[in-house]
């Protein structure tokens, strides 16, 4: 009876010393990440000369909202939050369409060719035709310049369709499917209304992926765009701060504080033009943070 009850207080102890050391690296950890953010927000409210000093630290030095505000004043910027918004909904839509209603046929052992189909995409992860045929094949299309090139070619991606196909396969038990047939249900039916529901954890992480991708999206935009009313966001921000650029070198004119007083502005309109950029998405992973850990814990179980 000693035994046992000196082996728990033991236990006790090690289980102690664990959670403590587990939380010191979590803490560590959420520094490391939290920080980057952190210093980019308070350096977007700061004043560029406290900021050119490195008075910048923990706290905004001099809040001035100067870099918002010439941020503001590039009225082009209204135009690419409306494209990433649009590319972004109608994107993930398509995205989310594709993904699910390919992973569930492969999720089906009576869908006779799902081993060949799998082959196929997975020869995909690994291998792809490059960026010059890539081009060729979306200008054959007509989809250069135009909103389909933003959404198509990146229309479906492999490893998403293998987390969804995974948990089809470990959420969806197969008793499930023979019960629905039984009272009459159809595979389209039990897609619609057994399935699909009890899927929103995935299709939600997923979805989010997809989202991200789409907002961050700047690579595609540079390939196959070049109407400027159809640029994205991220287009429009790297120009804004080209022309910044430029425009302190077409000032040598200028006196000494007035080039200083911009080469300091320009470093704040960056951090500006960060936040920007990433607020939306911030907003959006509340919204889906209970499902973020099931669907992805769920969905990367191998089946």
């Amino acid at each position: 009876m000693k035994g046992i009850v000196k082996s728990r207080v033991e236990k006790s102890y090690s289980d102690t010393i664990f959670d403590v050391v587990n939380l010191g690296v979590m803490c560590l950890l959420l520094i490391i990440f939290i920080w980057p953010m952190w210093f980019v927000l308070i350096a977007s409210f700061s004043d560029p000369n406290q900021l050119w000093l490195g008075n910048v630290i923990f706290w905004p030095k001099g809040f001035t909202l100067e870099a918002y505000e010439k941020l503001l004043e590039y009225t082009d910027i209204w135009i690419g939050y409306k494209n990433t918004i649009l590319y972004t909904v109608v994107g993930t839509l398509v995205n989310l369409i594709l993904t699910v209603t390919l992973a569930y046929p492969l999720s089906r052992k009576d869908f006779l060719p799902r081993k060949l189909i799998m082959i196929m995409l997975v020869i995909t992860m690994y291998f792809s035709g490059g960026l010059i045929p890539t081009y060729l094949v979306v200008k054959n299309l007509g989809m250069v310049n135009s909103f389909w090139a933003m959404i198509i070619p990146g229309a479906i991606s492999t490893y998403n369709v293998l987390v969804v196909r995974t948990y089809f396969v470990n959420s969806i038990p197969n008793e499930l499917h023979e019960a629905a047939k039984l009272d009459g249900a159809n595979n389209i039916q039990f897609f619609g209304k057994i399935a699909l529901p009890l899927a929103k954890p995935v299709v939600a992480v997923v979805g989010l992926y997809y989202a991200v991708g789409h907002w961050n999206d700047y690579y595609t935009a540079l390939i196959y765009l070049y109407d400027k009313e159809k640029f994205p966001l991220t287009c429009f921000l790297k120009n804004l701060i080209i022309d910044t650029s430029t425009a302190m070198q077409g000032s040598f004119g200028s006196s000494a504080s007035e080039m200083e007083s911009m080469i300091r502005l320009a470093q704040s309109l960056k951090y500006s033009t960060i936040i920007v950029a990433v607020i939306p998405m911030l907003i959006v992973y509340p919204f889906v943070q209970k499902f973020f850990v099931k669907g992805v814990m769920i969905g990367s179980i191998k089946g």
